[in-house]
């Protein structure tokens, strides 16, 4: 018998036409659930089961849509510090045309701003003159009712994590110019680069981003800073000339850390110390001579990590206070680098990202994200001996990225991006409220200060009884780890695409003459 002749094109069904058989593969198992949910003959056990089912069904589609799209250039991948990547129309990142367009027209049209050596500098180091996050200069506009407080100026700036330092009337930091990490110094009052010192170096790491880390630091009339791939610098404050140059892990032997160099340099004395990535023995610390960059001593054995350290004074004894992988440190300062007393502390991963915060004569906070919690640690002397005491440690605070403040004996900071009060003698959570992501803050005027993960400013009270924010205005676009800098009443905020500064002056001490924000 002979075969069936073939049929026509306009003789095939409908739903038998391959494109119409596929979206009807598709959009069935959808259809069946809405009728699954609303038979009323069906347990809800059965609804759910069903609905699980149609979970895993669409999962493999939704990941070729989201894979397509990124191929496509449609979406990025950005990790911006919670659980997972977050997914974006473009990452923050800087452009590079349109920052050298900028800076050409400023050299087009702006004066050369001098360094002025009679205004006393006040912001020197990474989080303020103590490395606290605390500012006490002047007051600072608290009443942010209007709109929040007025923007000064705004400016498109290379990438990195840096913060600011200010002397002189010129701010400094630290970024990546295409394939250059650069020492930038910028005119406090309108934006415009002044100098920039510049050297090949270049450090691209996937999840934590690109760029240089550490924020410099201004010591007499001098700028030190340390990029991400272990250059020390040391130029002039006035001009950027270059006074002596280092590699740290060069010098040492010693490789580097997964996200780089990050802990900002520490002038103590005639002293600049940098602590290494994961050091060949006896170099996990080292001191450079601030004038002419020669080694001065170099202690310790451990890998380190993305906290700066600070100079101190713990009962009664001054000594550097020290973050490595594995412990936090007292050393001494004498040269020897002798070690006083240590705690255990490790984090995740190893990593120790949080400064050490003073609590009092003779105790300090620490504090880590990756399920790490928090601690106050007592250093008590003892027959001309040291020893770390725990008062108390448990999880009520998780700084991941985002060091504390106090005040008045409570603590405040960023819990795991929700911002939490406690209780420094008890360790108890007075309130934990408002989620800012994983920002910084700063402690001004009794209020906290706060840049939030995605460039939002907010102001909230400090104070135990509750929570209470004051304003909220957005002052960068994108992600924003970078930890803000107060100098002369003047905020100064970055990220890896942009920096602004915000007039915190009351309007009583502006005295700048009136004109309409720089952009």
């Amino acid at each position: 018998m002979d075969d069936d002749p073939p049929m026509l094109p306009a003789e095939i069904p409908w739903h038998q036409i391959p494109f119409f058989r596929r979206l009807i593969e598709l959009f069935c198992p959808p259809l069946a659930l809405v009728l699954l949910w609303r038979n009323p003959r069906l347990s809800r056990r059965h609804r759910w089961f069903a609905t699980a089912g149609f979970l895993v069904y669409c999962l493999p589609y939704a990941a070729l849509l989201i894979g397509g799209a990124i191929m496509l250039g449609l979406i990025e991948v950005e990790w911006k510090g919670g659980f997972g990547p977050s997914l974006v129309r473009r990452k923050t990142a800087p452009n590079y045309g349109l920052l050298e367009s900028n800076r050409q027209a400023q050299r087009e049209r702006s004066r050369v701003t001098a360094f002025a050596l009679d205004t006393p500098p006040f912001w020197t180091d990474f989080r303020g003159p103590r490395r606290d996050g605390c500012y006490d200069e002047q007051p600072v506009l608290t009443d942010w009712s209007g709109g929040g407080p007025p923007l000064l100026w705004r400016h498109p700036i290379g990438g990195g994590y840096a913060s600011f330092v200010v002397a002189g009337g010129l701010a400094f930091t630290i970024e990546q110019r295409r394939v250059q990490e650069v020492v930038a110094a910028y005119d406090l009052v309108t934006g415009r680069e002044v100098w920039t010192y510049a050297y090949a170096a270049s450090f691209r790491e996937w999840m934590g981003g690109d760029g240089p880390r550490a924020t410099p630091t201004y010591h007499d009339q001098r700028i030190f800073s340390l990029g991400a791939t272990g250059d020390l610098c040391c130029v002039r404050a006035a001009s950027g000339q270059l006074v002596w140059r280092k590699n740290v892990l060069a010098d040492s032997h010693a490789r580097n850390l997964h996200y780089g160099m990050a802990t900002s340099p520490l002038v103590v004395g005639n002293q600049v110390i940098v602590l290494n990535g994961e050091p060949a023995p006896g170099n996990g610390v080292i001191a450079y001579d601030r004038v002419n960059g020669r080694p001065v001593w170099s202690a310790l054995d451990d890998k380190q990590t993305y906290t700066s350290p600070l100079a101190v004074t713990l009962a009664g004894r001054q000594q550097l206070l020290m973050v490595t992988a594995r412990r936090v440190l007292g050393l001494e300062l004498d040269g020897s680098g002798r070690i006083l007393w240590e705690y255990p502390w490790h984090v995740q991963y190893d990593n120790a990202i949080c400064t050490p915060l003073l609590v009092g004569a003779n105790r300090f906070f620490m504090s880590a994200g990756y399920g790490t919690g928090c601690a106050l640690v007592e250093i008590v002397p003892s027959g001309g001996r040291f020893s770390a005491r725990e008062v108390w440690r448990n999880r009520n605070m998780k700084n991941k990225f985002n060091a504390a403040v106090f005040r008045d004996g409570f603590i405040y900071g960023l819990d795991e991006g929700t911002l939490a009060c406690l209780d420094a003698r008890t360790g108890e959570r007075r309130w934990r409220e408002g989620n800012y992501g994983y920002g910084q803050l700063l402690l001004a005027g009794g209020h906290l200060i706060i840049l939030g993960g995605e460039g939002e400013l907010a102001l909230v009270e400090a104070t135990p009884e509750a929570f209470h924010e004051g304003g909220r205005v957005q002052a960068l676009k994108g992600k924003t780890w970078n930890v803000p800098a107060l100098s002369q009443g003047r905020l100064l905020v970055r990220n890896a695409a942009e920096m602004a500064c915000f007039d915190l002056r009351l309007p009583g001490m502006r005295t700048d003459s009136p004109r309409a924000p720089i952009r």
